[in-house]
């Protein structure tokens, strides 16, 4: 009996075993080489990823997100020297990120790996990936044909619509052939069109900055003379697009506008109608600048709608669009003030709100006159402090003012509001009049301040 319980635990000893395998076994004999020093195969990419195992993550995605970033690190990006980048970026500003996104999508286009092996114990969990780099290259060199295939195309199309003067059609198609190769822009694709021998990537951005060139975009006017206050201004300001040599008008060109020069708000988005007319909508000047600028131009990142790469951007970036500048000369606004502030009914000497919506003004484009019959904008401030109750030692005070602002000529209200009771308490009457008047300017600058700007400017 003894001898057959011997045999039984030997055998048992030489089985495989079927629970936690992995675990004891790995215990049992070390780490394996490849956690020790990474391989090294001349036919294969490798990638080693690890995660802790601190119960509160998927440690297994997580290590296997580990060893692809690992294996797409072996992977380089190489720009040739021949390649669209090296011609519209000489001084490299963008080809590290360039490298950067594309080094990225290798990530996402991975496929074929296989596991090698796993290594665990009770707080790591390790995981070896590895790539044929034969089978990689013949992946990636039936996407390129694929993508080169279909960069074709949409170039033809476009040479076609721009032999046809359909100039904004042609940069959609452009556009498009751009998208389908954006990822090759590293490398030099030759390709026979029309007889010729050309490289994709750079005639398609070459062809894309001569369709820019063959459009005349103009604003009129070119100049204009307003007031701060838009309310006060008709404005009318109109792009025009024509193509250069027959003046035909270009419809349905995205147009951008913006500030070059101060601020405001106006309108960022337009297209051209059949007429090749745009209306620009300016509706607030928020600079004090006497001489501003709203910048019109060709909006190159439209032709890519919802789906505009980084890459892309960075190309578009380096075009030179069609511009026309709107120069915009402003005239300060003249303000005549009337204003009484009181303290416990004397009048105060320092008009504290006055002069803190006086300073606001000023500071936000705005001139004040004497002359009531010169002024655009009539202010008007009435406050005055009066008694609270006195709790033992301590004096209270309440501030009330009224503050209005209205036209000059026809006294139409624009803007008043109430500072109503803002209550103040010191030692006595007159310091607590004082502390309730620094309190209401607080009030002032934080809340009303801004909508009195705003209601103004409108």
């Amino acid at each position: 009996m003894k001898r057959l319980v011997f045999i039984l635990l030997i055998l048992s000893g030489c089985s495989p075993s079927v629970t936690n395998s992995s675990l004891k076994s790995n215990l049992q004999n070390g780490k394996p080489d490849w956690l020790t020093s990474k391989p090294v195969q001349p036919s294969y990419y490798i990638g080693i990823g690890h995660s802790v195992k601190d119960g509160t993550n998927n440690y297994i995605q997580s290590a296997k997100n580990s060893a692809l970033e690992d294996l797409v690190s072996e992977i380089k990006v190489n720009i040739s020297s021949t390649s669209v980048l090296s011609q519209i970026d000489a001084n490299k500003e963008f080809q590290e990120r360039y490298e950067q996104i594309i080094q990225t999508t290798v990530a996402d286009e991975i496929q074929e790996y296989e596991q090698v092996d796993s290594w665990e114990d009770d707080r790591n969990y390790w995981l070896y990936y590895r790539l044929s780099k034969q089978r990689y290259k013949e992946i990636k060199d039936q996407l390129k044909r694929d993508a080169v295939a279909q960069g074709l195309d949409f170039f033809t199309k476009a040479k076609e619509s721009e032999r046809r003067s359909e100039l904004v059609l042609s940069l959609g198609f452009y556009y498009q052939g751009f998208r389908a190769i954006e990822k090759y822009l590293g490398e030099p694709i030759r390709i026979d069109f029309e007889g010729k021998e050309i490289l994709l990537t750079n005639e398609i951005i070459a062809s894309m900055q001569l369709v820019l060139d063959k459009i005349e975009l103009t604003v009129s006017p070119g100049e204009i003379i307003l007031n701060r206050r838009l309310a006060q201004n008709d404005l009318a300001v109109s792009a025009n697009a024509v193509e250069k040599g027959s003046r035909k008008a270009i419809g349905d060109l995205p147009l951008s506008a913006a500030f070059e020069k101060g601020a405001g708000d106006v309108f960022p988005n337009y297209k051209t109608d059949l007429t090749g007319h745009a209306k620009i909508l300016l509706t607030k000047i928020s600079s004090r600048d006497l001489e501003q600028t709203v910048a019109v131009k060709v909006d190159m990142m439209r032709f890519a709608g919802q789906q505009g790469s980084d890459i892309y951007s960075m190309v578009a970036a380096k075009m030179v669009v069609p511009k026309a500048s709107v120069l915009m000369k402003v005239q300060r606004p003249l303000v005549y003030i009337s204003s009484v502030e009181k303290s416990l009914g004397v009048e105060k000497s320092n008009q504290q709100l006055t002069n803190r919506i006086k300073n606001y003004l000023v500071n936000s484009g705005f001139e004040f006159t004497e002359d009531k019959a010169k002024a655009e904008l009539s202010l008007d401030v009435n406050a005055n402090s009066e008694k609270g109750a006195v709790s033992g030692s301590i004096y209270i005070t309440y501030v009330t003012a009224l503050i209005r602002v209205s036209t000059a000529t026809d006294n139409k209200e624009i803007y008043a509001t109430t500072l109503d009771r803002i209550k103040g308490f010191s030692l006595d009457y007159e310091r607590s009049s004082q502390e309730a008047y620094n309190k209401s300017l607080e009030t002032l600058e934080k809340e009303k301040l801004p909508e009195l700007l705003n209601a103004i400017l409108q």
